[in-house]
């Protein structure tokens, strides 16, 4: 029965590997420093990248030579030409403006616009009744005036036979003298009446005559040979011409047209009275008319402080292709030459000054006057440089002679040939430039990836 007891006890008593039901009181814990590690070494790679990368950039942008875009073009034939553009308006060379001298309705309008009239055709007539109504009195109050003449000039005759009587009467002592004054003084003053109304007479004549005039403007005819233009007015209106004339038709000379140029002032100086002008229109701009500077108007038109000349040349117009008020492009030509070797202007350069007859006061003297003057006379060749391309794609400056220049192309009269090829423009592609671009370039971050 111990024994029993004994291994009951046993088996009541806990494991070793149970979780044992105690409590701990916390005490000071002793704190155990732990080397930390480094990691500088991570940003090796990266600062070796970027070096590489700096350094390669540097070699790749910096220290190559920059290449130029280079534009070639050839020598070619053809024609060209200098000279001052405008731009004006087309009008007739000669116009006039058929009116009214008298008032009245326009009873009838014979022409409409367009119609061709010959000088002294009948193109319009305004109602005359109001003026045969004034020269019917003018008419009746003359032969009023001529009675009263008649009756004036009896009454002269009398006085005068008045006068001898009593002359004879005073000579005898049959009446007093002042009988013989007063026959005087009336003789007097019958010939005053006479001369009072033949003036009258004359007066009343020529209202006549003038009525008669203003009855033969109540018919209008064409003062010269034209076209029919314009009309302002209309038939069946009322005309009022006490201040002003009323237009009722414009006759133009449509068979010569004055083409009216509006120059800036910058280049009136450059034109001269009889040089070569012509112009194209704006429907037919491959077509030129010709003709030559007649006139430079003294006067100019000034708008938004803008000071603009008129310069005025005829074409002739046979076929009435041309009419008033078209938009013209003009030229006016300073110098032109045919069949001649062309390049672009920008394929030009200047040499250096003391390297050629170019340098030193006759190219400050092209400089200073203009395109418009270096391309005047063709007299004066001037020397300018252009870069050639060989066959074998080197490159040669030559020197060469300019003639007729203009802001698009250049005549060359020697130096060059037809068919070779020269350089128009060319990019930062100098040895120069090409330093201070590896300087510029340096400083900048060059692409990665």
């Amino acid at each position: 029965m111990n024994k029993t007891a004994k291994t009951a006890r046993a088996d009541a008593t806990p494991r070793d590997d149970a979780t044992p039901n105690v409590t701990f009181i916390p005490g000071a814990v002793q704190k155990v420093k732990r080397k930390r590690r480094t990691r500088r070494w991570l940003w090796l790679p990266v600062v070796l990248a970027v070096a590489g990368a700096g350094y390669y950039g540097w070699v790749r942008y910096g220290e190559e030579p920059a290449t130029a875009a280079m534009v070639t073009d050839l020598v070619t034939r053809g024609d060209i030409e200098n000279s001052v553009t405008a731009v004006g308006t087309l009008d007739a060379v000669k116009s006039v403006d058929a009116g009214a001298q008298v008032s009245g309705q326009l009873k009838a309008l014979h022409v409409e616009i367009g119609d061709k009239v010959t000088q002294d055709q009948l193109v319009a007539e305004i109602d005359p009744a109001t003026i045969e109504n004034r020269i019917e009195i003018d008419q009746a109050e003359l032969a009023n005036l001529q009675a009263q003449l008649i009756s004036k000039k009896a009454q002269l005759v009398l006085k005068q036979a008045n006068i001898d009587r009593q002359r004879n009467l005073v000579e005898t002592k049959s009446v007093a003298q002042s009988t013989l004054d007063q026959a005087i003084a009336d003789l007097a003053a019958a010939e005053a009446d006479v001369n009072a109304i033949e003036a009258q007479i004359r007066k009343q004549q020529a209202t006549l005559a003038g009525d008669k005039v203003d009855l033969g403007y109540t018919k209008i005819y064409a003062p010269m040979t034209g076209t029919i233009v314009a009309n302002p007015a209309k038939e069946g209106q009322t005309l009022n011409a006490n201040q002003t004339t009323p237009t009722i038709v414009t006759i133009a000379d449509l068979s010569t047209m004055t083409v009216k140029a509006q120059v800036s002032e910058a280049d009136v100086t450059r034109l001269k009275v009889g040089m070569d002008a012509y112009f194209t229109l704006l429907g037919q701009p491959g077509k030129r008319f010709v003709g030559k500077l007649r006139q430079i108007q003294p006067m100019p038109d000034t708008t938004n402080n803008v000071v603009l000349y008129y310069a005025l040349f005829d074409v002739p117009n046979p076929d009435g292709e041309l009419m008033m008020s078209m938009s013209a492009q003009v030229f006016f030509v300073q110098a032109a030459a045919k069949d001649v070797l062309i390049v672009p202007s920008a394929a030009l350069s200047h040499p250096a000054k003391g390297t050629g007859e170019a340098a030193g006061q006759g190219n400050g003297r092209r400089d200073g006057q203009g395109n418009g003057q270096a391309g005047g006379a063709r007299g004066e060749g001037r020397k300018d440089q252009v870069t050639v391309v060989a066959a074998s794609g080197a490159l040669e400056t030559r020197d060469v002679e300019v003639g007729i220049r203009n802001r698009v192309s250049a005549e060359i009269r020697s130096g060059l040939k037809e068919g070779e090829k020269i350089v128009v423009t060319t990019g930062s592609g100098s040895s120069g430039n090409a330093r201070d671009g590896r300087s510029q370039r340096g400083m900048r971050m060059p692409p990665m990836f």
